[in-house]
């Protein structure tokens, strides 16, 4: 899990806020991602994005597939391909259990945040996630806004 926000070297690269509004949030799990030199650049500069990214198993590997992560400057010839496939790292014993998740229907690995933890690492946090109907998505919505009108009925009263 990640640490507090308050520890320094805790930093967020990226968010894919509209997961939680597209998807139902079964679980999730922290991994490594196997990344080049300039791509670590990248990433402190925070020039990178999740939002159309997807995680996927595929050959007994766990792969992020169509994230963003911006060249850097300084990398001149021996910079990155923004848009490569990028392996996460995670146990045999975990590989098999997100597996397992996506073969159930409906079920996808989509990436929540993109951060460097407390030691410096560069991690992703990854959900397994069903896709919402338009009519859920809704019916959120509209818990959300009552609960705002009633946190403002209870201040006015």
């Amino acid at each position: 899990m990640a640490k507090p926000k308050s520890d320094p070297n805790y930093k967020v690269v990226a968010e894919n806020r509209r997961a939680r509004y597209d998807y139902a949030i079964e679980e999730d799990l922290e991994c490594g991602i196997m990344l080049e030199g300039s791509e670590v650049k990248a990433l402190r500069q925070k020039s990178a994005n999740i939002a159309e990214s997807y995680a996927a198993v595929e050959d007994g590997e766990l792969w992020l597939i169509n994230s963003y992560i911006a060249p850097y400057e300084q990398a001149r010839t021996f910079g990155h391909d923004e848009r490569r496939r990028r392996k996460l790292l995670v146990s045999r014993k975990e590989l098999a259990r997100l597996w397992n998740a996506t073969k159930r229907e409906g079920m996808t690995l989509v990436p929540l945040v993109l951060y460097f933890n407390h030691r410096g690492m560069a991690k992703i946090k990854i959900a397994i996630a069903k896709g919402k109907k338009n009519q859920d998505k809704r019916a959120n919505e509209a818990k959300r806004d009552w609960q705002r009108q009633k946190a403002r009925l209870l201040r006015q009263g």
